[in-house]
């Protein structure tokens, strides 16, 4: 609860609740799209990891097929002895696990970022803020024959005069 405008003791005017409780209101409705965009913003970062991931599998077969294709291939034959084409396919099927892993890794990322639902759970917030402030009633009190309030106490409070505009 906020503190009220006036000082200490004293009862504000309906003029200044209503004010009061449109600017908390505001103020509520922005909080709640900065969290839409800080989710969005997480959102968005996962699936430039994803993306990234996927960016770096490509690049590592590219450029490293050539290179590693061969130290790997003769690398194979010296310690084997086999022949020089079989080494070479092991060496590729070694570049290509390799990808596959970066690639794995990029798909993952990118449905973690599609299963982020932070605009959706900012936008559901602020359904069930306005769901619970649609359903608000004034406390219901009683009125005893003499005129007088009853409060929840049982205790009699003085009846407050009602415009009827």
């Amino acid at each position: 609860m906020s503190a009220p405008d006036g000082p200490v003791g004293t009862e504000r005017s309906l003029g200044q609740l209503v004010s009061t409780a449109t600017s908390e209101m505001s103020a509520l409705v922005h909080d709640e799209i900065a969290l839409a965009k800080a989710q969005l913003r997480q959102d968005v970062k996962r699936g430039a990891v994803g993306g990234a991931a996927f960016a770096a599998a490509g690049a590592v077969l590219i450029f490293s097929l050539p290179m590693l294709s061969f130290a790997l291939a003769y690398g194979i034959e010296t310690w084997s002895g086999w022949n020089l084409a079989i080494c070479f396919v092991l060496s590729f099927a070694a570049n290509v696990l390799v990808a596959g892993l970066l690639a794995l890794i990029g798909v993952i990322f990118a449905k973690k970022a599609k299963k982020g639902r932070g605009p959706q759970k900012a936008a559901a917030s602020a359904k069930e803020t306005a769901a619970v402030l649609g359903n608000v009633k004034p406390h219901p009190r009683a009125v005893s024959p003499a005129g007088a309030v009853v409060d929840r106490v049982g205790e009699k409070a003085p009846a407050v005069a009602r415009s009827s505009s």
